[in-house]
């Protein structure tokens, strides 16, 4: 009982417990779909205009490639996207019209995620010096073409209200 409560947590219900071990059943099969497709829509960010970097070290053109290489034999479905510098206006416009990607931090869930990040001193290992506006995107399950016309959509708003 000791060694259970240990590895579940003090407060962990049956239930939860329960959906816990109905979601490990498909974890890989999972993040392997979360995989493919946050890799698509990265490759995608990057051939578009507003786009500055996109923030995934899984692709080529990020800094810590050889690193992710030697380390790693798979992603996520987390990454950044850092947009040309425009003003607050623009940053509302990206993320006030999003239909599909939703405002959150639960990076994992079967969701699409959005959220507008400003680092500052809060980074304290290596002070950010990349211009532009941070998106930071968990790409969920929903059809590929579909976020991508939602990005899409939102890029274009956000180029207009600059």
């Amino acid at each position: 009982m000791e060694n259970t409560r240990a590895l579940l947590g003090f407060f962990t219900s049956g239930d939860e417990a329960f959906l816990v071990a109905q979601g490990l059943k498909t974890t890989a099969i999972r993040m392997k779909e979360h995989q493919e497709r946050a890799l698509e829509i990265a490759r995608w960010l990057e051939a578009q205009p507003e786009v500055v970097s996109v923030l995934h070290p899984a692709l080529p053109s990020h800094p810590d490639h050889a690193l992710f290489k030697r380390d790693f034999t798979g992603s996520g479905s987390l990454f950044g996207v850092v947009l040309k510098p425009a003003p607050r206006a623009s940053v509302a416009a990206f993320v006030d019209g999003l239909e599909l990607f939703t405002i959150g931090y639960s990076w994992g869930g079967y969701e699409s995620l959005c959220l507008p990040v400003k680092l500052g001193k809060n980074r304290t290992a290596k002070p950010w010096t990349e211009q532009g506006n941070l998106f930071r995107l968990h790409i969920g399950l929903e059809g590929v073409d579909d976020l991508k016309a939602d990005l899409a959509a939102a890029i274009a708003r956000y180029a207009q209200a600059r």
